[in-house]
Parts: C-alpha cells; structure tokens; sequence
C-alpha cells in the first residue's frame, strides 16, 4: 500500500510539473543522423556505499568515452545525474522530469523497491532502464521489457549461498533481512534454493527498512533463542554493520555460530576500508560473497587509475562501481548501433496513448522515445569486453558466467576461500579455467579452503543448538504390553528395556545436554501402533519416538529415522516335528526336475562321444545292439568314472573332460547333502513359507499393533479376514498349537527380533522359509530434524565400540533351544544351482557336433563327390544314401582307398588318352559297386 501511494503521489507530482510548469510539446526530432550531443540520464544516492563509488566510475566512462572520437563517432554523450538522496520517491520524480530534457535511456536507480516503480514509467516511455545494483530477482523480463540489469542477479546469490551449506551439510537457517521488495524476494529465492537441496529457512527475521538499534536487538534476541546457528544477513549496507554489532553485544558471535552475508558486506569493505577496529572485530569468522569480476589489463588499468579518480574524496573500489563503469560503455556501444542503423532520436507526445490519456493528472503530456525498442535491441546485442569481463546478455537477460567470490573475515582484512559459478558450482579454481570444461556438479569437485568461524575456530560448527527455552523434548515410548524386554514401563519414571538403553547411551555419546522426558503412549491393554504414533511427531504432540518401531516405507514419509539399532524383518513361524529317514530317503537331495535332467544329459553326452567316436575308435564299433549297450555303459558309468572306453578324438576328450567336470560336480553335491539328510536330526512342516500361505485360506496369525497387518494385507493381498491379532508370547503358542482345526492359526507373521525371543523357550515352533522383507529399528524425529543425524553417528559408534551388542545380550540372550543340532528340513537340491554347469556342457556338445559334422561333410565332398557324378547317381535320395553309407565306415579305410585312387591316377596318365578314359570308367563303375557291398556288410 506504501508503495501504491507512493506512486500516485509520484503521478500527481509529474503531472503538475509537466502541465503547469513546461508547455506541451507534440513531436520533438533530432534532424541530424548523427546528433552532437545524446542524453543519457543517471539515478541513485550519491552518498550511499554504493553510490559514491559508482559516482566516480560513471563520470570516469564518460570522460573515456566522449574523449575517444572513434566510439561515438563525433557524437558526445550528455549525462544528467541525480541523487535520490535515498529516496524512492525523489527518484521517481527524477526520472519523469528526464523525459523532457530528450533522455534516450536512464542509469538506475539503485535500489531495487525504486527500479520497481520506475520500471512501469520505461515501459510506456519506451526508455531502456539500465540498473547495476537492483539484484532483486523478481524484475523480470517478462514484466518489465525495458529494465535491463547490468550486474549479477540475487538468484545466482542465493543458489551460491544455499550450495555453501549443502556443502556443510547444515539443514537449517535463520534468514535476518529487511522488509521490502528487495529483502522479501531475495529470500524467497534462497528458499526456493535449499528446498532443492532438501535445506529450509526455519526462522525468517524481518526489519525494517529504517531498522533502529533497539528494533534490531528485539530481533536478534528471537533469533539467539532458536535452535538453527545458521544466520544469513541479506539487509542494506548503510545499516548492516548494525546488526553485527548488537549480534556481537548479545555474544551472538561466539563459537557455535555461523554468519554469511550477502554482497552488501564485501561491498561494504572495499568501499570504506580500512574499517574501524570495533567493526573488524564485529564481523570475525564471518563469510561473505563478492560477484566475481574477471582479472584483465583492462580492469588492472582501471584500477590504477581509481587512486586518482578519487583523490579529491578517497573511496574505495567495490565490484558495483566496475559494474556501473561497464554499464555506461553498454549504452554507448548500443547507441553507436543504433545511430548506425539510421535510429533518430525522436520523442512523440502522443495524446492518443491509452496508458498516458484520460483523467485529470495531465499523463499525456509525457513524451514517448520513438526508437526505444531499436535501442533497447541494441543494448542486448552488445557483445563487449569490460572492466568486469564478458559483457554480453543470455535469452533470459542476465549477465554470462555468473560468478561470486566467497570471503572469510579475518584480522583486519579477509581471505578468500574459493569461488562458486553457475557452471561447476563450489570451487577454489578461477571460473573461467572451468568455463571451457563440460559442467562438474559432483560431491567430490565440489571444495572450498579452510575457513576461521566466530570464536576462532577451524572446526565445522555444528550448527544448531537446543533452545534456550528450558523446555524438555517430550519423547513417545510404545506402552507394550508383550515383550517387555524392549520397552517395560512400570510408571512415568520406571521406563526400562533394550531400546531404552541404547537411546541413554547413544544420548551419553553426544558432546551437548539433550533434556528429555520420556512419554508412554498407549492404554497398557494392548500393544499400541508403531505408524500412529510416528505421525504423533508431525502432528506436534511428541518431539521424538523410541521403541521397537520398524523403518519402513509410510513411516518414513512422516518422520525421519535414525540408523537402524538392530536388523529385522518379517518372518513365518509355524509348528514344526522331528522327521525320520525312510527307505527312499536317498532321493531326496535332488528334486524330480533335477533327477530328470541329469539323467537326459548322462545320455545325451553318451551319444555325442559316440558319434564323435564311431568313425575312428573300435570300441564304438560293432553291431547296433552292441553299440546301444556301449551308449548306455559309457553315459552311467561316468558317474563312477569307471568308463572302460578310451576316447581318442580331440573333440571326444574336450567333451568328456568337461562332463567329468560336471558330474564331479553333482557327486559331491549329492554326497554333502545326503549326509546331511541321514546324520542331523531334521525338523518339518507342512508350512514352507510365506508362499505356503498364499496359497491357502488358512488363518494367519500376527502381533497386534505391528506394522505386519497393513504390509500383508496391501502388499500380499490377504484377505484381513485370515488375519487373528495375537497380544502376548503366550497367545501366540496356544494359536499355533491349537492349529486351524481348533480356532487357532497356521502360522504367525512377525518381527525377526521378537521372534527369536519367542523361539528362544519354544522349541515346537521355529521359522519357516526365508525372511520376506528386510528393515530395521530405529528413533524417530521431526523431518530434517539435526539430532537424527547426531544420533545415528552415536549408534555407530556404539556398534563400533562393541556397546551395542553388550545390552543386546543384557536384554535378549537367552538359553538356546533344546534341540541341539536340529534344523528346519535342508532344501532339496534345486536345478537352478546346476543350470550354469547344464548349459556350459549342452553347448560344448553342440559346438562338437557341428565341427565334426562340418568336417564330415568337407570329407565326403572330396572323396565322393566325383564318383557320384562319373556314376550317374545324382538324385538327392542317392546322395543321402552314399553319405550315410560314409559316415558309418571307418576313417582309415577312407584314407586307404583315397590313397589307392590318387596313385591309379597318377599310372593312368602316361597312357592313351581314349583308353585310359574307357578304363577309368569301368575301373569307377567296378569301384562303386563295390563300395556299395562293403557298405551293405557293414550294416549287416
């Protein structure tokens, strides 16, 4: 509302000045093509840290710039500056009066709550806005077309300040920052930056814009009372020292704390050092931001020359006054464009606007920039080399290379730690060595240097502390009605068990005092819920949760656990007897399936050596009934390995190594697991597991109040009528035992961890197939919450020390059952354990058969392949014949008659050509019958 009326106020003004104090001017146009002189206008506080650098920086670029012919080409700029005097409505005023003296583009304001206002007034006018200090991120674009920001947006700032304490792991802060747009929307950003990183603002401290020392104590004494030590400082630089200062009287400086400021604090230290020794010692440890400006000759030129630019009112050289000196020489870079492209500087009081007409303020008076978009396309086309470096715009107008330096304050000056970029996040390496490299967001590339914290320390605060409230965190405990050894409550102050202990001493491990008071919750009639009461937490009620609660999925969308104290899971209990051995116990190490297949293969590799073999060994040789029986032998005497056979093949013995290695293999397996079955008393039940139950209807047992009732019902998909709530150890036996037949159950689903209790005196029961699901027990705490991780570090130290597994035993060894010796019933060899082996041998004796048969084939095409052809026979059916014929005589007999053939040959050629011809044939013809009664024999 302010800010409405401050606008009004400002209309009203302009109006009157312009209606009563100037006459009205229709269009007003520069004939000339290039114009001596173009006027450029100037807003902002000349005595406010920021201003009185920028002052000198300004009248330094138009000095450069109107000295050098060649940039404007003869043209000069003309520069009417303001001071604000830090007035938002005195810039206001300003900025409209510049339409009259023919102002083509305004420098300013500074403040971004002003660039805000003035914004809507460029907009109409057509005039490019040019600010380099209004960094809030919210003057977008879109809204705005002709605000043009010519120095790094808060954005890119709150993204560098929430990567720092990513990079701490800290997940909690305090924002402290002034009221208004710029503070406002400046921490919306930050944010919206450490949501992404799963951080949080817990406490946003405002003040005013005219913050007094009291109001800023009355602040900052909320903020030493909660519990976040992580304080972000983003308030004006006239004022900032302030807040440092009451932090320092409240002791709020000390060691614990951590203060990052945003670049109002290094602006501040450039522009007024040295500071006072009171202030230096106000903001020790402290880490602050610095945009980051390129080193170049250019800017080393600059610098040197700021000593005498300033020497009438020494002031220091802050990166908004580089901006601010580049800023200047953006727009005469884009005028010498525009003049070039034939822009006349031309103003229109143009009475028909439908934003400037109607009412009684006179608005239409206002002049219109006729080529204010051919400028502003100009500015945003400008690609330049400045001070500050790169000077040229993205699509969503902001600088290239966004870059901060990061600062720690120490002694009477500061150090720098390293760098942040847009591009490679976190570094101690200069941005542009990493701009030419692809983008690296990694944990690891993400470094900074040492830093000195408040109290002059090195070491990472922990960041957060208990509140300085005196108020006790009310801690729920599960008020069990069974199995008290982990949680037995007696009375409000006699809470003891397992899980109890292990919270006391992981609590006696943490370097702080955490004052807590134990809650029961629960009626003492029956086991409570472990969800319901997690989602107490979110509800406010309780600050933490201790007991036997599980980590699973819903839960841990409430709250956030602990590392889990001991491992669990669900299990499947039923009753179980002691088996005997039968006659037919030997078959009982492989299942069917596996007897099967083994024995298909024990014949299979028979056969494949017995192909392999016939050709060139005499013992697979002889009538088919002998060989049959030589299969048969071969193929089940392997598993002795008292085969008589001798392989001779290459191919012969590769696969019968490999089968040996396969059937050693099998035998031992056999062996190991039928000695197990005949010498160690097994335990059986019709109940193999959770798979047993649902494949039945028979009802399930389970504890009350377990997580185990929602995971059988949503996950399983069990009908909740099979499901019998069970609330003690004893109720859960007589269940079991009296079985489905007698109102009892089948079975219980439950927690490993009480299960082993139970089973520890309760030897009729024991588990029954495999652990279905795998979680653990752990402490409960608010989401985000530091102590869940300074409790999980305990834990592990517990674990590491060998404390955790003292109060286990303290609590829960118990005697061993019985039954010594006695196990569930071993599951039988499966055919999955072998495939590997199965598969490795099917495919040798495929690759075997294929080389060999190639080679075959390649042998009856160079033997028989002629006399086929000189015989006539050359149908398909006789070809078969023939090869068959082949394939079952004896290799050496073929080797002799192709020896006999090739010397017969050899003779032939020194006689007649027409006889030996005629007694080739006969010769080929007598051969051919031959072979073929040698074959028949064969067969015989």
């Amino acid at each position: 509302m302010k800010q409405l009326f401050a606008l009004n106020i400002a209309w009203l003004l302009a109006s009157m000045i312009l209606y009563n104090g100037f006459p009205v001017i229709g269009v007003r146009t520069n004939v000339s093509t290039r114009p001596e002189v173009v006027n450029i206008g100037a807003i902002f506080a000349f005595k406010s840290v920021i201003g009185k650098a920028a002052k000198v920086a300004i009248e330094a670029a138009i000095e450069d710039i109107n000295s050098n012919p060649d940039i404007l080409q003869g043209t000069k700029l003309g520069l009417q500056m303001k001071d604000s005097n830090y007035s938002g409505f005195m810039a206001i005023v300003e900025a409209l009066l510049f339409m009259e003296r023919e102002t083509v583009a305004i420098i300013g304001p500074q403040s971004s709550v002003t660039a805000h206002v003035i914004s809507h007034i460029v907009n109409v006018l057509r005039v490019p806005l040019l600010s380099f200090s209004s960094t809030d991120p919210t003057l977008s674009p879109i809204q705005f077309p002709f605000f043009i920001r010519t120095s790094q947006n808060d954005l890119y700032q709150m993204a560098a300040i929430a990567e720092i304490i990513d990079y701490y792991e800290w997940r909690e802060v305090i924002a402290i920052y002034q009221d208004d747009d710029h503070g406002r929307n400046g921490i919306a950003a930050l944010g919206d930056k450490l949501a992404e990183r799963r951080c949080r603002i817990s406490y946003k401290a405002r003040l005013s814009p005219d913050a007094t020392r009291d109001e800023i104590t009355e602040v900052l004494v909320k903020v030493a009372l909660s519990e976040s030590r992580i304080l972000v400082v983003h308030v004006p630089g006239s004022w900032g020292l302030t807040v440092f200062s009451v932090a320092q009287y409240l002791g709020m400086l000390g060691t614990g704390y951590v203060w990052i400021a945003t670049n109002w604090l290094s602006t501040v230290l450039d522009t007024n050092s040295p500071l006072s020794q009171d202030a230096m010692n106000d903001i020790q440890g402290v880490v602050t931001l610095r945009m980051y400006t390129q080193d170049s000759e250019l800017k080393r030129r600059f610098v040197s020359r700021w000593s005498n630019l300033t020497s009438g009112n020494p002031v220091g050289l802050n990166t908004y006054s580089l901006y601010a000196y580049d800023t200047v020489w953006l727009l005469a870079h884009a005028i010498n464009g525009f003049l070039n492209q034939g822009g006349n500087i031309s103003f229109l009081n143009n009475s028909r606007s439908p934003e400037l007409h109607g009412g009684n303020l006179h608005l239409d008076a206002l002049s219109v920039f006729q080529g204010g978009n051919l400028l502003l396309d100009n500015i945003l086309r400008t690609n330049m080399k400045g001070v500050t470096g790169d000077v040229r715009f993205t699509t969503d107008r902001s600088l290239v290379h966004p870059a901060y330096e990061v600062i720690n304050v120490i002694g009477t000056g500061y150090r720098r730690i390293g760098y942040w970029s847009n591009h490679s996040g976190l570094s101690v390496a200069l941005p542009e060595t990493l701009w030419t490299k692809p983008p690296n967001r990694s944990t690891a590339s993400q470094t900074l240097y040492s830093v000195v914290w408040p109290g002059q320390t090195t070491q990472k605060p922990r960041g957060w502390v208990f509140p300085n409230s005196g108020r006790h965190l009310k801690i729920g405990v599960p008020y069990r009605v069974s199995y008290r050894e982990f949680v037995s409550i007696r009375g409000p102050d006699a809470i003891t068990g397992y899980c109890i202990d292990v919270f006391t001493a992981a609590l006696n491990l943490l370097p702080y005092a955490v004052p807590y008071k134990l809650i029961p919750f629960g009626d003492g009639r029956t086991n409570p819920s472990g969800t319901e009461l997690v989602r107490l937490i979110t509800a406010g009620v309780f600050d933490a949760a201790i007991g036997d609660i599980a980590i699973i999925t819903n839960r841990t969308k409430m709250a956030d656990f602990t590392q889990p104290y001991i491992e669990s899971g669900l299990v499947v209990v039923a009753p179980v007897w002691r088996k005997n051995s039968n006659a037919w116990a030997f078959l009982r190490p492989f299942t069917g399936r596996m007897w099967a297949v083994t024995a298909i293969f024990f014949l299979l590799v028979g056969t494949v050596v017995w192909i392999l073999e016939h050709r060139m060994n005499d013992d697979f040789r002889g009538p088919p009934r002998k060989q049959v029986a030589t299969i048969l032998w071969f193929s089940f005497s392997t598993w002795f390995f008292a085969h008589r056979e001798t392989t001779v093949s290459v191919l012969g013995r590769i696969i019968l190594i490999i089968w040996l290695f396969v059937v050693l293999i099998i035998n031992s397996s056999y062996t190991a697991s039928l000695t197990s079955i005949l010498t160690v008393q097994q335990l059986t039940s019709p109940i193999k597991g959770i798979e047993t139950l649902l494949s039945t209807n028979d009802p399930i047992g389970y504890q009350q109040g377990s997580f185990a009732r929602n995971y059988l019902i949503d996950e399983l998909k069990i009908d909740a009528s099979r499901l019998v709530p069970l609330n003690s150890p004893e109720e859960s036996a007589k269940a079991l035992k009296d079985g489905p037949d007698k109102g009892g159950v089948a079975a219980m689903v439950d927690d490993r961890a009480y299960i082993e209790l139970f089973l520890s005196t309760r030897c009729e029961f024991s588990i029954v197939g495999q652990e279905f699901t795998k979680n653990g027990w752990g402490f409960a705490f608010p989401r985000d919450s530091p102590l869940a991780v300074d409790m999980s570090t305990a834990l592990l130290k517990l674990s590491e020390n060998g404390d955790l597994q003292r109060i286990h035993d303290k609590w829960l060894l118990r005697r061993a059952c019985s039954y010594q010796g006695a196990k569930m019933e071993a599951d039988r060899l499966q055919l999955k354990s072998f495939w590997g082996l199965f598969v490795i041998c099917g495919l040798a004796c495929l690759i075997a058969l294929f080389v060999y048969f190639f080679k075959m084939v390649r042998q009856f095409s160079r033997h028989y392949a002629e006399e086929l052809e000189l015989s006539g026979q050359r149908s398909q059916s006789a070809r078969i014949q023939t090869f068959l014929s082949f394939v079952d005589e004896k290799e050496e007999e073929v080797k002799s008659r192709s020896k006999r053939r090739q010397l017969e040959r050899a003779s032939n050629r020194t006689e007649d050509g027409s006889v030996s011809s005629s007694n080739s044939n006969i010769r080929s013809n007598s051969e051919f019958a031959s072979n073929k009664t040698i074959a028949a024999s064969c067969e015989v």
